[in-house]
């Protein structure tokens, strides 16, 4: 017997590296804090292009995926679940990241972890995750991430 199948929302977000810096955006919303660009995958979208497209229309800054930092999976009592797939990246242009609000973000900057302290941060995991990567902590090849029916 078949079961039913698990209502799941997919969520990109990358770490962006320049150098020391890491890339940061000022959310429209969740009370215009910082955090690293991040947003839900589209129907039809791999994490791939979600990561690449939400990084460019929270920023301006076009990326260059290098690997895959962590994939959370969170269930939830609802019967739902949360899957998020945590990129590190670089960008592919030296572009400078976007100042002009728009309908995504308010703007974007480049910061060092000592300036990340100094901002309103909408949580720690963003701190975390670029204390993890500038720390020379593992990424992945991107090529764990496959379709079902892939060929191997």
């Amino acid at each position: 017997m078949a079961r039913d199948p698990i209502p799941t929302w997919a969520f990109a977000l990358v770490l962006v590296r320049f150098g020391r810096r890491i890339l940061l955006v000022q959310e429209r919303k969740h009370q215009q804090l910082w955090y690293l660009p991040a947003g839900r995958v589209e129907p039809g979208e791999t994490l791939v292009d979600g990561a690449k497209r939400e990084t460019l229309e929270e920023s301006g800054i076009d990326v260059t995926l290098d690997g895959v930092v962590a994939i959370d999976h969170s269930p939830k009592a609802d019967g739902t679940a949360r899957l998020r797939v945590i990129f590190a990246g670089s960008p592919t242009f030296d572009t400078p990241p976007r100042s002009v609000p728009n309908e995504h973000s308010l703007g974007a900057r480049w910061v060092t972890l000592e300036e990340m302290t100094r901002l309103p941060m909408r949580g720690v995991d963003a701190q975390a995750i670029a204390t993890h990567v500038l720390g020379g902590g593992a990424i992945y090849p991107i090529s764990i991430l496959r379709a079902e029916h892939d060929p191997w």
